[in-house]
């Protein structure tokens, strides 16, 4: 990659970022009156619901922390972070220490999950806001936060399970990536071993038990030695997820000084790309079966935001990792395909829900499931990776 198109990408990455993705979330999303962010945003930003997914409350302070601690010392950015921690800790933990899944406007819980996702990016959140702020009391509760979610998550019986594990003992993928990342961001603000014997841990799963090398693909969710199961739900690749499981393996080589680590990832990247590619329309198609039997997911041929977005970032790591121009010609694709799809010209932002022939299926900004934080980390990143690259 030359350095004129390294600056003109650039441009893209930072300008995005800081014109257009956070000046649209910061204009419509903070709810002043109640604390938190509102994310049922219409494609012009006003609202379309009032409730308040958990979940996004940390991501949101993560991002808005990572932009104080990584771009400039902005006081409004800390304060945007504030507003979403502060409805965290007064809202949404329940009496047993876990966390509701979604909440009314002003803080009422309505819904809380078997799944520990709330708390992954609650104190994902509170960890990046703690070395923004220099808050020691949020460190503490985001180590209260690690171990709880830790604690529930390891101990069998103490979370439902989706299936039955006497009839169908299964893993899944999800949180062996996402506990990947989280020790990652909790080791920037504190040298407890436990962080990186998870990510020793994450890593030792999604290699040997969800990659399969014999069918290139990474699986959502095997028999616990690993095995397939066959199944619709045990055949099924979800491409977004095993590309992001990717380019956190190769940010882990990256941060732990393990070249041979981060390469290790490559196939995986490369495996998942070939898989989710839709070669008559573009894009990344959002479920895959192993054995390209019927799939049972009704948006499986849709294309999302984030898998996307998760994408760019892996292929201009791959490339900055490696100078392979394979990883270029990819970066490209995927950055075509999504800045002539996603972006809206007319309100800023990206859609998130495209049918399979690129048309916009939903013209909504916001949801309980698509917030600011995929495309604001998938700009940020890029464009800090580019300046590392020394253009």
């Amino acid at each position: 990659m030359d350095d004129v198109k390294r600056r003109k990408l650039a441009a893209v990455y930072r300008d995005g970022l800081l014109n257009d993705t956070i000046p649209f979330w910061s204009t419509h999303a903070p709810d002043h009156k109640h604390g938190g962010f509102l994310t049922f945003l219409d494609r012009d930003g006003s609202l379309f619901g009032t409730d308040k997914p958990v979940w996004l409350q940390g991501r949101t302070a993560w991002v808005f922390s990572k932009l104080y601690n990584c771009v400039e010392k902005n006081a409004e950015w800390l304060e945007m972070a504030r507003l979403a921690v502060d409805f965290l800790l007064a809202h949404c933990f329940d009496d047993d220490g876990r966390m509701f899944f979604l909440m009314t406007r002003d803080g009422r819980p309505l819904r809380k999950r078997r799944y520990v996702i709330s708390e992954v990016f609650a104190a994902m959140g509170l960890a990046e806001y703690a070395k923004a702020s220099g808050d020691d009391q949020m460190l503490a509760k985001a180590r209260d936060v690690f171990d709880l979610l830790m604690r529930y998550h390891t101990t069998p019986g103490l979370l439902e399970p989706k299936v039955d594990p006497h009839t169908l003992p299964s893993v899944g993928h999800t949180m062996p990536m996402i506990l990947l990342n989280l020790s990652q961001v909790m080791r920037q603000v504190d040298d407890r071993p436990v962080y990186r014997e998870t990510a020793d841990r994450s890593l030792d799963m999604v290699f040997n038990l969800f990659a399969k090398p014999e069918h290139r693909a990474v699986l959502e969710m095997v028999a616990p030695d690993g095995s397939i199961i066959d199944t619709p739900d045990g055949r099924t690749i979800l491409p977004g997820h095993a590309i992001e499981s990717a380019w956190f393996i190769m940010e882990e080589g990256r941060l732990s000084g393990d070249r041979e680590l981060s390469l290790k990832a490559l196939p995986l990247l490369e495996w998942s790309l070939e898989r989710g590619w839709d070669e008559e329309h573009g894009g990344l198609l959002y479920y895959v079966d192993l054995f390209d039997r019927p799939r049972i997911e009704y948006q499986w041929d849709m294309k999302l935001w984030w898998p996307h977005t998760e994408a760019i970032y892996a292929t201009l790591l791959a490339h900055h990792l490696t100078g392979d121009a394979k990883w270029e010609a990819w970066h490209t694709k995927l950055h075509d395909y999504s800045y002539s799809h996603f972006p809206d010209p007319e309100f800023g932002e990206w859609f998130g829900y495209l049918h399979r022939d690129g048309t916009v299926a939903n013209n909504c900004k916001g949801n309980c499931w698509k917030g600011m934080y995929h495309l604001s980390r998938m700009q940020l990143l890029c464009w800090k990776l580019i300046e590392e690259a020394g253009v």
